[in-house]
């Protein structure tokens, strides 16, 4: 390997020497995800040649139709976490309940193994999400064990599944990214300390949902995309890939807001995107690199989880652009009050 790379496992010693206050096992269990990325990452880009495309007859406890690749994933990650005695629970997007690993340990895992995965068969890049926290309990931790807010995780990340497989996660000292050399079989160090510029021009939101968005939304929206003739002076352009992972790793390379905001389309749910599997970790890493993450009305690192599977708004990115999003819906909240 050519001198001045820097591995995953190197980068995690360095850490560990570096921050006393992180636990060592953290280390031990990045990289039991690293290798459990590396899995799902193969099964992924041999995609129809494995059999592993389309749909199966079963629905995960979100109502929505599991994807062959959602629970091979899923599988290869809790069989990661229960092989070890590094995590005492896992909570996954999949399934109904958290699972107890018999051996125990000083983590609860939450993740969604498969982020995107409706874009699977068209071969657009998907992703892994996953959040750690510290576990109250070592054995067989209580649900309440996992509501803990945004801001008491100790590490948190994804994978991506594209052109090259990424590995982007926090250790709560800033968000550095990886990728993934075939040739050695190692993780990289390729972006450390990533930053996300203050100010932008890009916004990504699902345009489809116009109709069903709150007034605040839909002003800032409008100024966007009235450009250089409204009040923000100066055009923008819309990105959507319709995968969290995907919309926010362009997010932490370039800038830009993320946008999936509180809606009308289903009025039984306050948000669409999961507090515990997605909200939460992907704001950790985008604060983590100088971003803000809120719900519109609250910081989302701040909200108070009252179940796993909790939906809420999602506005992440920029951070100027998150409080003027913010700013809009206060404005509009004391016109209505």
């Amino acid at each position: 390997m050519p001198a001045g790379r820097t591995t995953l496992s190197e980068y995690l010693s360095q850490q560990t020497a570096e921050h006393q206050s992180l636990n060592p096992d953290l280390s031990k269990l990045i990289l039991e995800i690293a290798k459990a990325v590396q899995e799902i990452a193969l099964l992924t880009s041999q995609g129809a040649l494995e059999g592993v495309m389309g749909s199966l007859e079963s629905q995960n406890v979100q109502g929505e139709t599991q994807k062959k690749l959602d629970v091979l994933s899923d599988e290869i990650l809790i069989q990661t976490f229960q092989s070890g005695n590094l995590v005492a629970g896992i909570a996954s997007e999949e399934n109904d309940e958290p699972l107890s690993n018999p051996k125990g340990g000083s983590f609860l895992c939450l993740f969604d193994p498969l982020d995107g995965s409706s874009n699977i068969d068209v071969n657009v890049s998907v992703g892994t999400i996953f959040s750690i926290l510290s576990s109250p309990s070592n054995t067989k931790p209580a649900v309440s064990d996992y509501l803990q807010m945004g801001r008491q995780q100790i590490a948190a990340g994804y994978a991506i599944y594209g052109p090259a497989t990424m590995l982007v996660f926090s250790l709560g000292y800033g968000t550095h990214g990886f990728t993934f050399d075939a040739i050695s079989g190692e993780f990289i160090l390729t972006h450390p300390t990533i930053q996300v510029p203050a100010d932008t021009s890009e916004f990504a939101i699902n345009a489809s949902n116009e109709r069903f968005w709150e007034p605040p939304v839909s002003r800032y929206i409008n100024e966007c995309k009235q450009g250089k003739t409204s009040v923000r002076g100066r055009d923008f352009n819309m990105r959507w890939i319709a995968s969290m992972v995907a919309d926010v790793h362009r997010i932490l390379m370039r800038g830009g807001v993320f946008m999936y905001p509180k809606d009308t389309k289903d009025p039984t749910k306050p948000g669409r995107l999961r507090l515990m599997y997605e909200a939460n970790p992907m704001t950790f890493l985008v604060e983590q690199a100088g971003g803000l993450g809120s719900t519109g009305r609250q910081r989302i690192l701040d909200v108070q989880p009252e179940s796993i599977h909790q939906r809420i708004p999602v506005i992440l990115g920029s951070k100027n652009e998150v409080e003027r999003i913010e700013s809009y819906h206060r404005e509009y909240d004391r016109a209505e009050h």
